[in-house]
């Protein structure tokens, strides 16, 4: 899903189509790291306790400071992520805000969750942005990004990756190839480690609600067997169709029994298949799950395609917005697991 570039040469846009299979652009240079599922961990200090802090991330690589970290700074929706298990952050990078071009007003971007972007200091809102002399006014104690390719810090331009790492350690998380619950896990982790409760009820309740909403849609989607669902993202020029191995929410509904479409012919990044609009046809879906990123195309614009709107699943309304950059909280992830079960549940075999 990535929206950045990977190891090799990704485009912004393809990344960012892919999305969980899509990403943004340039390429993101590779940096080993060791494999979430079983090289990371968490130690530290709880908040209000004296001592060292450590943490192993997902690149196998352990960040120790002095002390707990405060002054955070975070890409937007892990931001969003850890705000949901208590910890606040002083800045964030990535899209965080959309102004209205007649009023300039900003409202919150989807990957900023319930952040209150009037309080944070917006580093960078686009891909590429990143003002390191604000960071630095921040006295920033650690970095937190995802990771959609191995050592790749998504939203850390890699032209100024070397001077932004020497001035505070990172932290990165997997947030590709790894199902949903397991990247989940990671981020309770890392919260805790900074000093976060993640046993309140609150949290509790969310994860309980995360997990009935998984097995609901294990039901809808035995329940509804053969019906075929395409994930997918517009651009004007081309339709992305994303491969599901690799976003952490795909895998996870295959996992659940959801039969989703997987493309034969991808790209060379191995995320996505780029269709023109001519033969958006070409896989025959019963439901669509569509990036529902400022960077891609929604609905309303998408009328203005006769093959678009040709499709029998946009002609049946089955056409649902997808969540293509989760906010990794269970809070934001119960409700996307929801909405997906009552897709299913309401699905018609129509293609």
């Amino acid at each position: 899903m990535p929206s950045t570039a990977r190891a090799t040469s990704l485009t912004r846009r393809g990344l960012l189509a892919a999305g969980g299979a899509l990403g943004i652009g340039a390429a993101l240079a590779a940096c080993g790291g060791k494999d979430a599922k079983d090289g990371g961990s968490a130690e530290s200090s709880a908040s209000g306790k004296s001592g060292a802090w450590e943490f192993k991330d997902d690149r196998g690589q352990t960040v120790r400071t002095a002390a707990t970290p405060k002054n955070i700074v975070a890409f937007t929706g892990t931001a969003a992520a850890l705000k949901d298990f208590g910890i606040e952050v002083k800045g964030v990078f990535g899209p965080t805000y959309v102004e209205d071009p007649k009023t300039k007003t900003k409202k919150a971007d989807v990957q900023a969750g319930d952040l209150d972007i009037s309080k944070v200091t917006v580093l960078g809102n686009v891909w590429g942005e990143f003002k390191i002399e604000e960071y630095l006014k921040l006295q920033p104690e650690v970095l937190i990004t995802d990771m959609w390719e191995k050592d790749a810090l998504w939203y850390v331009p890699e032209e100024q990756k070397g001077k932004i790492l020497k001035i505070a350690p990172s932290v990165a998380l997997w947030a590709a190839g790894k199902s949903m619950p397991a990247v989940l896990q990671r981020h309770v982790d890392l919260a805790a480690s900074l000093g976060a409760d993640v046993k309140t009820k609150k949290i509790q309740d969310d994860k309980a609600r995360f997990e009935a909403a998984a097995e609901r849609v294990r039901k809808a989607a035995k329940a509804k067997k053969g019906v075929k669902v395409l994930i997918g993202s517009g651009a004007p020029d081309t339709f992305y169709v994303s491969a599901p191995a690799r976003p952490t929410d795909t895998l996870f509904f295959q996992e659940l029994g959801v039969d989703l479409i997987v493309p034969d012919a991808l790209d060379p990044t191995g995320w996505f298949e780029l269709l023109s609009w001519e033969i958006v046809d070409k896989y025959k879906a019963d439901v669509i799950l569509l990036d529902n990123r400022t960077s891609a195309l929604q609905p309303e614009a998408l009328k203005a395609k006769p093959t678009w709107a040709a499709l029998p699943a946009v002609k049946a309304g089955q056409v649902f917005p997808r969540v293509t950059e989760p906010i990794y909280s269970y809070a934001k992830c119960a409700p996307l697991l929801e909405d997906l079960a009552k897709a299913l549940e309401n699905a018609k075999k129509v293609a």
